[in-house]
């Protein structure tokens, strides 16, 4: 039963139900901001079932789209290395708004699984579980459904509280007892799938899968941890769609349902690799899924909030990509079969696929400009410290290169080594303590409200001024003085200090007296003609009423307008060479550099790049003079003036022009400080071009004696480049691919010496096997491997032994995994899995498997030493007999 019939079946059961069809929401929540995601299939009743929202049903059924890949709902660092977790999914679930409730909704669940009409699943395989202390669904399960009582689990609270059978909405609301239902994978155990039932020591290994989940809410909790029984009792139920597909295709990993193995094979068909099975390809299959129905419901790649979830699932698939040797760009192609695939449920897929293409596309770009330099400097910083990442490197990857931070923990996972995320934070708080250290007083500290006064600016055509403190706020109150040492927000009667705005960062410089200096790290209008000169007062005493000397650092505004001036004129700069489409989305101007963003919806060229720094200077040289205007809004419009992103205007605005009236180059309204002419601009520089959005991208520029040293500094690494590879400059570019060739054969020699020494260690632990009954015999505790390593030197210890027996015990995290292998010619003497429970038992578990491979769990690793010692004998009586 393919995906898309299992989908419409289940629709079709619960309509016949009397449940009205719900279509699937938005990912994006529209009624709760404090998810991020939509992730289950409730989100969108949460106010019908709050009682807020009347609808025109009391039952309802849905297939709701979910993503799970950022805040508490995290999956992103277990998509492609296990059976059942994605980033992007679907949840089936009915749900009832104070109608039916336990009895209903367990036969519903139940028909649906095991009634031959619909899937027919053999009662024999399920087992289900309810709250310890929920005796209601216990008996309905036991004395209407006649489940047998021994695949009846009854789960209580967890040690440290909360239970997998007790759900709740949130610390206060809602809450109330669930009720699951497992399907056992490998009732016989001739599969080998390791796992127990919920419950036991082995509840999370692959056998025994959770299917469904009967949400029972009828309590109400208090802040005080109080339960009151609610008046309209209701249910919200779930079942994973990939999971149930799992099921009735026959497969046990949800990666080999008819979605995926779709998507797999169109990656693979793209890296040429038939290794259908390889990690890597399971993780771009799942990422295009959350990435293509993230883009249709509105959500663009960016820095911040859902957009930068969005962009770091982009990224981790661009990522694997480049692992399968992917690299130049290939996961836009990817829409095409997903819509083959999924677009008959979702239509938008196919409607929208242009505009999917286009943003991913553009994504990958962007990304690929770093991937390499990130990937570089990781693989060195490996190399130089193989036990783990640190930090500064963690950081760097993320600030410079557009690594998320759980992208390079993906890799660290990869090369079994540790991250420093400790170090990451401190030097991520270092960078927000020294981006706000300016402005700890800003906006988000100070209750406007408390204040009543009003500031002229006088800074165009002054830096200093005599001005008269008006006002201090210390903490977010009105004070009367400041002391020494204190730090503050002041208020003056008329300044030269900018206040940020437009994109234009605010002024610092210094308010003097005779025996007093307050220091202004930063300027904000904390509302409208209000600007607020936020700092420390260094010495002295400042009293409201004071009379003052402002005056701004006069060399960092001069530099703010040469920045600001070359922004108006790069805007123009760009429509003139991309087109008219081209329009301001956000900018900064700074002392340093400024930055542009605009819409555009591809990279712009190195050759446009060019022709942008070419009109922007030939502008320069021009040496035009800048006229401002004041005049009425729509006269401005009317006469071209460009009207900038996010800002707002009164009545009457300033107008700027660089270049004689009727024939300027740039006209904009703007309330910044600029250049007198052109020419002071020095020169102009872009640095960086890089997309930040669907649909926008970024300049980032530099001007004056900041362009100069940037050009020289390029000019030094360029000779520092030269003499290390001892290459006139000229010829750097040929002998540079010359060594990069000859770092390709040593890392290639490298690899198979790696690859040689790996084996050679497999055959020294192989020769310390012994003797026993003829049989030789090998048992050992080994650290710091996964599922996936025990298995692999399992087979390579068989393959060295030909004929033996081998036991590998490891202790990690408080559990015990255990691993036994019985080649072929003794499986008739002694089966692994024999082996693995009395080794098991030891330990606090139980395993099963193959008769020639058995894998077990346990929850004493204190005791796998002397259990591990206890094999000798047991195998030696075995044999013996």
């Amino acid at each position: 039963m393919d995906s898309n019939t299992l989908r419409a079946r289940f629709l079709a059961y619960f309509e016949a139900h009397g449940h009205a069809v719900v279509p699937s929401s938005s990912l994006v929540p529209a009624n709760d901001p404090t998810l991020l995601f939509t992730n289950a299939g409730m989100v969108q009743f949460k106010d019908v079932f709050l009682g807020r929202e009347p609808r025109g049903y009391k039952r309802a059924v849905s297939s709701q789209r979910c993503v799970r890949a950022g805040g508490k709902h995290n999956d992103l660092e277990n998509v492609g290395y296990t059976a059942r977790h994605h980033t992007f999914f679907e949840m089936l679930g009915n749900f009832s708004f104070g109608d039916y409730f336990k009895r209903d909704a367990i036969g519903f669940a139940w028909e649906f699984l095991t009634g031959a009409a619909w899937l027919g699943i053999s009662p024999d395989r399920l087992l289900v579980t309810v709250y310890a202390s929920d005796d209601e669904a216990y008996g309905i399960w036991k004395n209407e459904i006649g489940v047998p009582v021994d695949r009846i689990v009854r789960i209580g609270d967890k040690p440290g509280g909360g239970s997998d059978n007790f759900w709740q909405m949130g610390d206060t609301g809602p809450c109330g007892p669930c009720s699951e239902i497992f399907y056992d994978h490998d009732p016989d155990g001739s599969l080998g799938i390791w796992g127990g039932p919920p419950g036991s020591p082995e509840e999370d290994g692959d056998r025994w899968i959770e299917i469904w989940n009967l949400v029972f809410m009828q309590f109400e909790r208090a802040a005080d941890g109080t339960l009151t029984p609610l008046p309209k009792p209701s249910v919200d139920t779930g079942m994973g769609l990939e999971r149930i597909c799992a099921l009735m295709q026959g497969v046990h990993n949800n990666y080999d349902i008819d979605i995926f193995q779709t998507l797999i094979r169109a990656v693979a068909g793209l890296a040429g690799t038939g290794d259908l099975g390889d990690a890597s390809l399971k993780v771009v299959a799942d990422h295009i899924r959350a990435t293509c129905f993230l883009i249709t419901d509105g959500v663009v790649p960016s820095n911040e909030g859902r957009g930068y979830v969005l962009r770091r699932i982009m990224r981790r698939a661009i990522r694997h990509g480049y692992k399968l040797g992917l690299e130049d760009a290939f996961f836009y192609r990817l829409v095409a079969p997903l819509a083959a695939v999924m677009g008959d449920a979702y239509p938008e897929l196919k409607e929208k696929r242009d505009y999917l293409e286009r943003v991913i596309r553009q994504e990958e770009d962007s990304f690929a400009q770093t991937l390499e330099k990130g990937m570089r400097l990781l693989e060195d910083a490996i190399e130089a410290s193989p036990q783990g990442i640190s930090g500064n490197t963690v950081f760097k990857l993320y600030d410079t290169y557009g690594f998320p931070v759980d992208l390079t923990a993906d890799i660290a996972r990869e090369r079994k080594i540790t991250i420093d995320l400790d170090g990451f934070e401190r030097e991520m708080q270092g960078q927000r303590e020294q981006s706000r250290a300016a402005s700890s007083f800003g906006a988000g500290n100070v209750e406007v409200s408390v204040i009543d006064v009003e500031s002229e600016f006088t800074g165009y055509t002054e830096t200093m001024r005599g001005a008269k403190v008006l006002a201090i706020l210390c903490d977010g109150a009105p004070v009367g003085q400041l002391q020494a040492g204190e730090s503050a927000v002041v208020f003056l009667d008329k300044t030269p200090f900018y206040a940020e705005s437009g994109g234009q960062v605010g002024d610092t410089g210094v308010i003097a007296a005779p025996g007093l200096r307050f220091a202004v790290n930063d300027t904000r209008a904390l509302k409208p003609g209000t600007p607020g000169h936020i700092g420390t007062l260094e010495s002295g005493t400042l009293t409201v009423g004071d009379n003052v000397k402002a005056e701004i650092d006069h060399e960092r505004r001069h530099a703010i307008m040469r920045n600001h001036s070359a922004t108006h004129l790069l805007h123009a700069a760009l429509r003139e060479t991309l087109g008219t489409h081209v329009a301001q989305k956000g900018s900064l101007v700074a002392a340093d550099r400024l930055r542009f963003d605009f819409s555009h919806f591809q990279a712009v060229t190195p050759e446009e790049i060019t022709a942008i720094e070419d009109q922007v200077n030939r502008q320069v040289l021009a040496n035009v003079a800048a006229e401002t205007q004041l005049c009425g809004y729509q006269e401005a419009v009317d006469r071209g003036a460009i009207v900038l992103f996010g800002e707002k205007y009164g009545d009457v605005v300033r107008v700027l022009s660089f270049g004689p009236a009727g024939n300027s180059f740039s006209t904009e309204l703007c309330g910044g400080t600029h250049v007198a002419r052109s020419g002071d601009i020095g020169l102009f520089k872009i640095v960086a071009e890089a997309g930040v959005a669907a649909g926008v991208r970024r300049i980032e520029a530099v001007t004056g004696l900041n362009a100069l040293s940037y050009l020289r500094g390029l000019d030094r690494k360029l000779s520092e480049a030269a003499a290390l590879l001892k290459a006139p400059r000229d010829e750097l570019a040929a002998k540079l691919a010359q060594q990069l060739d000859r770092s390709r054969a040593l890392e290639k020699e490298l690899a198979q010496a790696r690859q040689k020494l790996t084996s050679q260690q497999g055959g020294d632990l192989a020769s310390q096997a012994q003797d026993v009954a003829g049989a030789k015999l090998l048992v050992q505790q080994v650290e710091g491997l996964d599922v996936a390593g025990l298995r692999g030197l399992m087979d390579q210890l068989k393959n060295k032994l030909g004929s033996g027996i081998v036991v590998l015990g490891q202790a990690t995290d408080g559990k015990v995994t255990l691993l036994t292998g019985v080649t072929q010619d003794l499986t008739a003497r002694l089966k692994a899995g024999e082996l693995v429970n009395f080794v098991a038992s030891q330990v606090g578990g139980k395993g099963g498997g193959r008769p020639d491979m058995a894998q077990a769990g346990g929850s004493e690793p204190d005791k796998l030493p002397a259990a591990l010692k206890s094999v000798h004998a047991f195998v030696a009586g075995k044999l013996g007999a």
